[in-house]
């Protein structure tokens, strides 16, 4: 049995099971469900998330695995791949070189280590260093078209 055929027998399996769930919850309206949840009874819309939950990380997983089959049968692809890997590190890297952590109150009384501070930092500048790297690659491309 291919792969093909086992992912799509799967996906019909979670698909009636869904629907199940659909029509269960259709069944038992928006007024009992919310007076069951309010006692703390969340019955079949928490197997619903439930369910939801378990499809996007199969298809994470199945998303990643063709991702590593595709990229490993064919080498150009995969040299490609490690160097888009490693100038995103790069750019991780020296944002996090840029970055400072400092103690942080926080509203609820709690307070962010200097630590998280950093890495949180961290994430911001990569977010900019990639913006002005994506409009940075956008002007370039659009002079360069210009020019031809």
């Amino acid at each position: 049995m291919s792969v093909q055929k086992i992912v799509t027998y799967v996906a019909a399996l979670l698909g009636v099971v869904g629907l199940i769930f659909q029509i269960t919850i259709l069944g038992k309206g928006d007024d009992v469900i919310e007076m069951a949840a309010l006692s703390g009874d969340y019955g079949v819309v928490s197997s619903m998330v439930s369910l939801a939950m378990i499809i996007i990380v199969i298809a994470v997983i199945l998303t990643l695995a063709f991702s590593v089959m595709n990229l490993a049968s064919d080498p150009a692809k995969l040299k490609k791949a490690m160097i888009s890997i490693g100038a995103f590190l790069a750019v991780v890297l020296i944002a996090f070189l840029f970055s400072s952590g400092n103690e942080t109150p926080l509203k609820d009384g709690e307070v962010l280590s200097a630590t998280g501070s950093r890495l949180v930092e961290t994430g911001l500048r990569t977010f900019y260093f990639l913006v002005v790297i994506a409009a940075g690659a956008m002007i370039y491309s659009g002079v360069r078209r210009l020019k031809n």
